[in-house]
Order: C-alpha cells, then structure tokens, then sequence
C-alpha cells in the first residue's frame, strides 16, 4: 500500500474582508491539496471561526476542502480548554485512517522558564513565565493491521521577536536594537522549549516501544543543522551514545536534490523551514520526498507592501511509504 503524508502551512487561513479574501485562496488551496494527494495531512496556521450559537470551528478549513477527497478523512485538531479550536492557528491532522488516540501538549512536559526581561521599560519587577504559544499534536493512527504509528505535528515559534513592554516604535519598528534582541532571544527560548517537549515525547515513546513508527512533522521556524531540528532529531553524533542511536529520527529531506529543497523564500534566501523527520522502522517504508515549491513567492516582498499572495508562503512537503 502506497502511503503520503504531507504537512503544509497554510499561512493564516481564516475568513476575512481583506485581500485575499478566502474565497480568493480556495482557487489557489484546493488545487495544490489535491495534487498533494495525502493519505495524512498535517496543517498548521488553520485559525477558527464563530458563529453564533456555536462553538469555534475550522469552518474556513472546512470550506477549502470541500469537494476533495479530504472531505471525507477523519480530522482533528488542537483544542481550548473549552474544547473548541483556538482563534489563530491551530494544528490540524487529516486522515483517511482512523485515529486511535489524540493528545496536545503545551508546556506540559517541560514547565515554562522563568526569564526576567532587561530591556523593559519599565523594568521587571520578578521573573515571568515565557510560556508558548501553541499546543504540540499528537496523535496515533492505525494505517494497517499491526502497523501503530505515533504523529506528531509542530508549528514552533517564529523567529519574529516576542514583544517587550515599551520597546516599540509602532508594529514593525523597535525604539533600541537591545530591546530587539532580547525579543529575539525570548522567541529562541520558546522554540527550542518546544522542541525539547517533542523530543521527551518521543523518547517517552521509544520508552514503551523500541521499535515504535514515529513520524515527527510541521514548521519548525528552523532550518536543518538549527537547535530545534538537531534537538528532535538526537543524532548519536550529537548525544555521543551509541545506545541511543535507535532513538535518533532521520530527516526525510536528505533524499530531495539540494537545488529544490527549500519550503520558504525569504529575501531572496531559499530556507528549509518544515520538515518531515521519521524513526528507523519507519525508514524501512520509506521511499521518496517531494516539496511542492514552484509557485512559492518570496514572502517578504508581500509583507513589505502589506498585499499578501492568495497562496501560501510555506510549500507543501510530502514523504511517500510503501507500507
């Protein structure tokens, strides 16, 4: 049995009067989900919508996917504690399988550090907590007879700096180049504290099972060799112990020709920002990667002109098994 499974960010998919509007995007979307052809799709950027009377849902994802064969998939996705999806950007799991078990975690395995900020005007009386932003996904899908295989979808910080109080000019203006850094700083601290929650994850995981299929995938904000990555990954030549070596993931990128290996332009710079990363058993399956990036645009030229592309500014990556 062929087996695809993609992860995609969608870039803030919501219902909106501004241009884009998405029924503008739909002409765009659907075509490119349909050519990704998953049998499991990962999303992330899927904001929520409220209608009265209603609990928050993905009712702009809902609209995208209708009249494809995703429509019919089993979907889940991250969740309030009111068990609603989130305002802004959930994370989204499309499957034709079932899915046996759902489970999101959110500073839950690793408590938020404690950072006082120096830069802020006025300054910080104690410490706060730098928690994140978002839940990670997990979820565990049977996609044959005895063949169990643990998801885990990520959308870690971006690199955009955390705000700090009294160090901005307006939106996109800083007063002192310090008060940037240090925004850039706390931002780093929250992606590599999701990271970090991932990889207790997996390792939790191989705690049980040894030999476990699991597939890590999402935006990590993070190209290949960054903290984020190599921390999920946990290369023996990183850990320096041979007896973790069966618990080391394997980017699925490596089998993508170097010219096209790339899910996001960014002045010019192509950057490898989201990933597939699988386990060993997985890899026995494995067979090639594509990423979808012939359309891709450079999206700082549209946030410098505050007129954004109908499409997304990630490309759709997709693995392919034969299970």
């Amino acid at each position: 049995m062929k087996l695809r499974i993609a992860t995609f960010n969608m870039e803030n998919l919501d219902e909106t009067d501004r241009s884009p509007t998405l029924q503008e995007r739909i002409p765009f979307l659907r075509p490119m989900l349909k050519r990704v052809n998953a049998d499991i799709l990962c999303l992330q950027e899927v904001h929520g919508q409220e209608r009265e009377g209603q609990k928050r849902a993905l009712l702009a994802l809902e609209e995208v996917i209708r009249d494809t064969p995703y429509a019919g998939y089993f979907i889940e996705h991250t969740r309030t504690s009111h068990n609603e999806a989130y305002d802004k950007r959930n994370l989204v799991l499309i499957s034709r399988f079932p899915i046996r078990e759902v489970q999101q975690y959110r500073n839950t395995l690793v408590k938020a550090p404690k950072y006082e900020r120096v830069t802020a005007d006025p300054p910080d009386d104690e410490a706060d907590d730098v928690r994140v932003e978002r839940p990670i996904l997990y979820t565990k899908i049977d996609i044959a007879p005895d063949i169990l295989l643990h998801l885990i979808n990520v959308h870690l910080k971006s690199r955009l700096p955390s705000s700090i109080p009294g160090q901005k000019k307006d939106r996109f203006a800083w007063k002192s180049s310090a008060g940037w850094a240090e925004g850039f700083f706390i931002s780093s601290m929250k992606r590599v504290s999701q990271a970090l929650e991932a990889r207790i994850l997996i390792d939790a995981i191989f705690e049980q099972d040894e030999n476990a299929r699991i597939l890590v995938c999402g935006d990590f904000n993070a190209s290949p060799g960054e903290v984020p990555v190599e921390a999920i990954c946990g290369k023996v030549e990183d850990t320096g112990n041979a007896d973790l070596a069966r618990r080391a993931l394997v980017p699925c990128e490596k089998t993508i020709p170097e010219p096209s290996r790339f899910t996001f332009i960014h002045r010019g710079q192509k950057r490898l920002l989201d990933h597939i990363l699988i386990s060993l058993p997985m890899l026995s399956y494995y067979r090639h990667s594509e990423i979808h990036n012939e359309s891709l645009h450079d999206e700082s030229v549209a946030f410098a002109t505050d007129n954004k592309f109908p499409e997304s500014d990630h490309a759709p990556f997709i693995a392919e098994f034969e299970v």
